[in-house]
């Protein structure tokens, strides 16, 4: 790709995040990439590897999305599929499961996800990074696919 996500190209640049302990160092390593580029990181937890139920964490993400405290959100589990059943529960939260680059682009262009799902023991830093950024800098189309966002949205 060729341009950086900059704090400054991202409507909101605060950014909420979280995992369980299966993407816990995932998590820490997202962070640390997203404030090298200038955003505002607000770590919803946990501050370590111990056993803790995902669901706790995929609340507290998904509620401060849904609440409209922050635009964006990034939840990681061992696989992404918990934190995507629960953080889909909430209003207005449309989080994305994503482990390649096409799906993250889409699920922005096409979708609007609010909030991007990545698996900690399923993909690797390098990938993560490629996708946060290309997940960030991908905006919303629009148009016909506004339609079914509302109607998601009721």
């Amino acid at each position: 790709m060729d341009k950086e996500p900059a704090a400054n190209n991202f409507i909101g640049n605060s950014i909420i995040i979280g995992s369980d302990h299966g993407g816990f160092e995932l998590k820490e390593k997202i962070k640390a990439f997203l404030l090298s580029k200038g955003f505002t990181v607000e770590d919803a937890g946990p501050s370590g590897t111990e056993s803790v139920s995902y669901v706790d964490y995929g609340k507290k993400v998904a509620g401060a999305v849904s609440r409209g405290q922050f635009s964006r959100g990034i939840l990681l589990c061992g696989t992404g599929l918990g934190m995507s059943m629960v953080a889909n529960r909430f209003p207005k939260v449309r989080a994305a499961l994503c482990s390649d680059l096409f799906s993250a682009r889409m699920s922005r262009l096409h979708n609007d996800a609010n909030i991007l799902v990545m698996g900690g023991r399923i993909i690797g830093d390098i990938l993560a990074f490629e996708l946060v950024k290309t997940w960030l800098e991908t905006e919303f189309e629009g148009g016909r696919h506004q339609d079914r966002i509302q109607c998601i949205d009721l």
